[in-house]
């Protein structure tokens, strides 16, 4: 399923919608898009290797203004109904008001590295985005945090397959499924661990 999907878009790198397709992505990647964008790009560089770090640029702007949207939304959802919502009781089975509050704090007390590690590490940064606009969060930071984390990762992409772009197409040919996965159970992983680091 996967290498479908991921089939299909490969198939706008060589049109001229290529690098609205990409940004577009990552845009929804910053929001609700459930299959991990990474891979998309990997290609994308890997297609057109001189414009690797192009391309990583597109990506940065796509996700950091889909954090921006998500930011926002998270501050809007909490001015029009958010002490409803932390005090419903459904949501309590998930999380307690004063967990909640906790963990505000605990993100505004460490917001530079709660948004760098969302951005830079395997941690969904859709969940950064709309806490950040949920716990209200300085703005400007959020942003150019965001634009550090975003960037620093898609820029590795960019370095590495501009340096062994040939060797990483074959591996990405004989492992994709495998790769995926991967990224897959990273992301689930470093879900769990911040969990488990909030209820200590």
């Amino acid at each position: 399923m996967f290498r479908r999907v991921y089939k299909w878009m490969e198939s706008y790198v060589d049109t001229k919608h290529a690098d609205a397709m990409l940004c577009f992505l990552f845009y929804l990647e910053a929001l609700v898009f459930i299959i991990p964008t990474d891979p998309m790009l990997i290609i994308y560089c890997i297609e057109r290797p001189r414009k690797a770090f192009w391309y990583a640029f597109i990506a940065t702007v796509g996700s950091v203004l889909g954090g921006i949207t998500g930011y926002i939304i998270g501050a809007t959802i909490w001015q029009s109904a958010g002490q409803a919502i932390i005090h419903n009781a459904w949501i309590n089975l998930i999380i307690k008001p004063d967990d909640f509050y906790y963990l505000c704090e605990l993100y505004k007390e460490h917001e530079y590295l709660a948004i760098f590690i969302a951005g830079f590490t395997p941690v969904p940064y859709k969940a950064a985005t709309f806490t950040a606009g949920f716990c209200n969060l300085a703005f400007i930071p959020f942003v150019i945090c965001s634009i550090i984390a975003r960037g620093a990762r898609f820029l590795i992409y960019a370095v590495t397959i501009t340096i062994w772009g040939k060797q990483i197409k074959e591996y990405i040919d004989r492992f994709f499924n495998l790769l995926v996965l991967l990224i897959i159970v990273l992301i689930a992983s470093a879900i769990w661990l911040c969990k488990k680091q909030i209820h200590i």
